[in-house]
């Protein structure tokens, strides 16, 4: 078991989580607005954290200027509030006194708690759902389709940028449900199913010329499916792969769907 040394939120729209203690590292993921972590390590020279984040125990490293510092009672009533998570797309919030433009999938602390002074300066007027309210399968096609035409990033999850399994994670974790990370992750969860019985909200994944999977999308109706692939896109899915009207080409090969709603 990692030891932690140190917990924390995050306090700005959104961070890079790097898989190196550097600038020039690879981005690995992002953490939004009001996340949680644990800190486990500090790097040698004292410009990095090592944290996990608490929503999906993902490991990487932030910048310390980045790294907002709360206690472990802080830490726990997070864990186990129903706060708020924001559903825009971007919307400000007037945070001690300074804007922010958070975005999809923020998480909002609780307003007037006297056990933590410094979120009693939060004011936020958008729209949001309770976090642990689980929705259905119509839901998390509302959420994709606000994402579409969002640029891919590597790493990314957010509006401004997200990858493939980011995008599942993020619109499924804004609609009650709690996914891994990365798509090798996310295929070893929820129950697998055969193509003819695809509803929206099913995941599916896809292989690559080597017959590797790597790339997972949602299921928006009988033969659509929306992913990120240059952008957030909606294409067609049969049970060959991803056909892509604009190029005429298939542009993933299908492997398998499966689905983490309860029938």
């Amino acid at each position: 078991m990692i030891e932690t040394i140190g917990y924390g939120v995050i306090r700005l729209p959104l961070i890079s989580v790097r898989s190196e203690p550097a600038d020039a590292a690879e981005m690995i993921t992002q953490l939004l607005f009001g996340e949680h972590y644990r800190v486990l390590e500090i790097s040698d020279n004292k410009k990095w954290v090592r944290i996990q984040n608490a929503a999906d125990n993902y490991l990487g490293w932030i910048d310390k200027k980045q790294h907002y510092e709360i206690s472990r009672e802080y830490f726990d009533q997070i864990s186990n509030t129903e706060y708020r998570i924001c559903t825009d797309l971007f919307s400000p919030v007037f945070f001690q006194k300074k804007r922010l433009n958070i975005t999809f999938g923020a998480v909002l602390p609780l307003l007037n708690n006297p056990l933590f002074r410094d979120e009693e300066s939060l004011a936020f007027n958008g729209e949001s759902k309770s976090l642990f309210q689980k929705l259905d399968a119509e839901a998390l096609v509302e959420f994709a389709k606000k994402l579409q035409f969002s640029p891919y990033l590597w790493g990314g999850k957010s509006p401004l940028g997200i990858d493939c399994s980011g995008l599942t994670q993020l619109v499924y974790k804004v609609a009650g449900f709690d996914l891994p990370r990365d798509s090798s992750q996310q295929i070893l969860e929820g129950k697998e199913v055969s193509f003819d019985e695809t509803k929206a909200g099913d995941l599916a994944f896809f292989t690559n010329a080597e017959g590797k999977m790597n790339h997972v999308g949602m299921v928006v109706a009988p033969g659509e499916i929306i992913h990120a692939s240059g952008y957030v896109r909606i294409d067609r899915l049969d049970t060959k792969g991803i056909f892509n009207d604009e190029q005429k080409v298939y542009t993933h090969t299908y492997f398998k769907l499966k689905r983490y709603l309860k029938e």
